[in-house]
């Protein structure tokens, strides 16, 4: 079922998805009401499940993180066990950021951050392709990152 959220609540979510530390104050005084029931509102969003949580965003290159990756993965089976059993070695491998189940060829695309070519390479032949479920795998360094939007596009809405 879908929430209803009125105009307040609404800009509540934008003012939080471009600034997590705003606040409550500030956040108030943008969305024209005042504190208490600002953050109210805002408990009620994340109880509801609006707002799953709030996290820095970190540099990676700067940290020494110089490979961007993606690897996209078939699976020798789409049954849900096997499905499961590679979403949850997923889980414990670092170096996969972000991974996304698909629908067409691949069935998982999977945003890996290394320290060098190397480290990637070794993830790949060692763990990646090892993996009992994998039947192939396909890999894209990046050479830029263009847009990052993150969060949902509430101008849409």
């Amino acid at each position: 079922m879908k929430l209803r959220l009125d105009d307040v609540d609404w800009k509540i979510l934008s003012e939080l998805q471009a600034d997590g530390r705003i606040t409550n104050v500030e956040l108030a005084r943008r969305v024209g009401i005042s504190a208490p029931p600002c953050l109210r509102r805002v408990r009620a969003l994340e109880q509801a499940g609006v707002i799953r949580g709030y996290r820095t965003l970190l540099e990676e290159k700067t940290l020494g993180f110089d490979v961007t990756a993606f690897a996209m993965v078939g699976l020798a089976s789409q049954a849900e066990a096997d499905l499961v059993a590679f979403e949850d070695l997923v889980r414990g491998w670092g170096i996969v950021r972000d991974c996304w189940m698909l629908s067409g060829e691949i069935d998982f695309m999977l945003l890996c951050v290394a320290p060098d070519l190397q480290s990637f390479q070794n993830f790949i032949i060692g763990e990646l392709t090892k993996a009992p479920q994998v039947d192939s795998v396909r890999t894209a360094l990046t050479i830029r990152h263009s847009k990052d939007a993150g969060g949902a596009p509430l101008e849409l809405l």
